[in-house]
């Protein structure tokens, strides 16, 4: 009896570890599909500014004067209301990876965080009345969103440029 006992011990134990084991491998696994998951929406993120769509866009809005009306940009012609729309639109869905932090706020900052800031800038205005004219005060709501939150994090030493703030930076070879 006294066999059985420590045998149904052991297997107690060994359950046990197993299910802690299972449980530790599961977050490892979730860790490391979170990882994955960050790094393509990353690699996504970087194609998203080489499509010559986005580049025509940020092309037109970068000479428009800051908080350009929305009569203002129209008069400017029919594609830079389209730009408009393009950097909105893609900027929304970023920022919305960003708070379900399915993209890391630092990359974005690194990455396209001050011309998020300028381009807001610049539409900020147009937006505020697109939210009227559309009766939808939800229009472009998180590329504002971004777009406070970048400016809310630069200081002295973010707004230098990489060229400057990583001088002293080399590979590892």
């Amino acid at each position: 009896m006294s066999d059985l006992n420590s045998l149904a011990n052991i297997a107690e134990i060994l359950s046990t570890l197993t299910v802690i084991g299972g449980a530790l491998f599961a977050a490892i696994q979730i860790r490391e599909f979170r990882r994955q998951r960050r790094d393509a929406a990353a690699v996504q993120l970087a194609q998203t500014f080489y499509q010559p769509e986005f580049a025509h866009a940020v092309q037109l809005l970068r000479l428009l004067p800051d908080d350009v009306s929305a009569a203002d940009l129209r008069a400017s012609g029919r594609d830079c209301e389209v730009a408009a729309i393009i950097v909105c639109t893609r900027y929304e869905t970023l920022a919305l990876m960003v708070f379900d932090e399915m993209m890391s706020f630092s990359l974005v900052r690194q990455l396209t965080g001050g011309l998020v800031v300028v381009l807001w800038r610049k539409l900020r205005r147009w937006n505020e009345q697109i939210r009227i004219e559309q009766s939808q005060p939800s229009w472009a709501e998180w590329f504002q969103w971004l777009a406070e939150r970048l400016d809310e994090q630069r200081d002295g030493k973010e707004a230098q440029p990489a060229y400057l703030k990583h001088a002293q930076w080399r590979p590892r070879v």
